[in-house]
């Protein structure tokens, strides 16, 4: 095999903590009760009736375990990681030391009021940050996640709709480029799906928006930037013609990136957006969490926040609930509060200047992608873009190799593949979002990687067909490991 330029070893197989269990071993003592504590006898049908087969081993052997597996899974803090839409921007790690304080860590949401207030009053701080980046006029940081803040916001544009029109409205539109969370969100909130087709600039087809406005539309919901990068140009005269229909608009806040300090969903005249605390605003994301997607609303919305609604009276934080025009509790308790310590952080630390300067990077960064991979690669839309950059394997396609494969030789070269096959409208699609923390000389390094794998297309086939060859687990039938899942270690 041909050894790639530049190959980053990684490291070899390492046992897995069963295999290291020796009997008697042990990195755990158990302290006596103190006398202090009430002593709970559970009750039979509670507990267990032979012993949990766990590994006995000592401590340093569980921390090394532990330690191999992280360096076997790819992850922002090792390497490149350009996941198109999802932001895997480098973390502070003072964020997560912030989240970690005792005052923050510790508290629980069942205190009462009176204890809470320094919690209450960092979601104000937050709340009221966010709502001046979107431009918005009221927010929930209820929403667990992106998704959820869809079906929150839809939630609400329903009840909007029924109590200032007397019935809701029976379908929602969306773009053909839309986010998968999309048309679920739609489904999941009652509503019927209408696909957009995008024009031949993979903007909206306005023309074709006119003809599907009527009055059962309830919203479109709309990505800005697009799924393609791009900025939707027309969108004011898209949302005036939502408006003039009856419906309302929603903006998928994934790609909120591109905008921080330079434009403002609430000046476009959306009526609602969430955001990704865990994209846009620096919180560790991936492996299912954790996540945050606060929904912030205009004014005519503010009766349908979920509840409760945090306020302030008399110099102090209270929890709203008397709102009878509200969709109710969508999240346990407030929502994911330790990534809200850590948004607040990062949005106090960048400060209004830096916002705008994450925007502005992570489009240089962006474009000069577009730019470097031009030679090799079919641009989509070879226009300046914004936060990413959509890039189709056509041409490797037509010389036998296909986007599947790039993407796993990719994983040699320690680089984490980029979101593949997504939007579905682009043949072999490759999006590409390289983040504002990325230097010239990584994006340079990423450049030559895939130059070299293009290369490879025609000197050695079959190492892209078969590859990734340098990772712990090879290439897998993914489609029959999804249907079969088996994570157990023993029978």
């Amino acid at each position: 095999m041909p050894s790639p330029h530049p190959l980053k070893q990684l490291q070899s197989e390492t046992q897995l903590i069963f295999e290291l269990s020796r009997p008697g071993r042990t990195g755990f003592q158990a302290t006596a009760t103190p006398a202090s504590l009430p002593h709970v006898k559970l009750p039979s049908t509670l507990t267990r009736k032979t012993a949990p087969r766990l590994p006995e081993v000592a401590e340093n052997t569980a921390v090394r375990h532990y330690t191999n597996l992280s360096v076997r899974n790819h992850h922002i803090d090792r390497d490149f990681y350009p996941l198109g839409s999802c932001t895997m921007k480098y973390n502070p790690k003072v964020n997560d030391e912030l989240a970690a304080h005792p005052g923050f860590a510790a508290i629980s949401p069942k205190q009462s009021e009176a204890s809470s207030q320094g919690a209450m009053e960092l979601m104000y701080e937050l709340s009221s940050a966010l709502i001046e980046i979107t431009g918005m006029d009221h927010i929930t940081l209820q929403p667990a996640a992106g998704a959820q803040g869809e079906q929150t916001a839809l939630l609400m544009f329903r009840a909007y709709h029924e109590k200032c029109f007397g019935k809701p409205r029976k379908a929602v539109i969306i773009p053909d480029s839309a986010h998968g969370t999309n048309p679920a969100s739609i489904v999941n909130a009652g509503y019927e799906v209408i696909q957009l087709p995008s024009a031949d600039d993979g903007m909206v087809d306005v023309g074709a928006l006119k003809n599907v406005l009527n009055e059962d539309i309830a919203a479109l919901m709309i990505t800005n930037p697009n799924t393609l990068g791009l900025f939707e140009k027309k969108i004011l005269e898209i949302n005036d013609l939502v408006h003039q229909a009856g419906g309302l608009v929603y903006m998928d806040g994934a790609n909120l990136n591109a905008l921080l300090g330079i434009a403002r969903p609430g000046d476009m005249g959306f009526d609602a957006c969430h955001m990704n605390l865990h994209k846009t605003f620096s919180t560790p994301h991936g492996g299912g969490g954790p996540g945050s997607g606060p929904v912030a609303v205009k004014k005519k919305l503010e009766p349908f926040l979920p509840t409760p609604v945090l306020v302030v009276l008399n110099n102090k934080f209270h929890w709203e609930w008397n709102r009878p025009d509200s969709i109710g509790n969508v999240h346990s308790f407030y929502g994911n509060f330790g990534i809200h310590v850590r948004a607040l952080a990062y949005i106090l630390s960048m400060g209004s200047e830096g916002m705008r300067g994450i925007a502005e990077n992570s489009i240089i960064n962006a474009n000069y992608l577009r730019v470097m991979l031009a030679d090799c690669y079919q641009i989509q839309q070879n226009v300046p873009c914004m936060h990413e950059v959509i890039i189709s394997g056509s041409r490797q396609k037509a010389r036998g190799i296909r986007t599947h494969d790039i993407a796993k030789r990719l994983l040699d070269y320690g680089v984490h593949p980029p979101t593949v096959y997504f939007p579905l409208i682009v043949p072999e699609c490759m999006m590409i979002e390289p983040t504002e923390s990325e230097s010239r000389e990584t994006l340079d390094d990423f450049v030559d990687i895939m130059k070299t794998i293009d290369k490879e297309v025609d000197e050695h086939p079959d190492e892209l067909l078969s590859a990734p060859h340098l990772t712990p687990v090879r290439r897998l039938d993914e489609a029959s490991a999804a249907r079969t899942l088996d994570i157990r270690y023993y029978k």
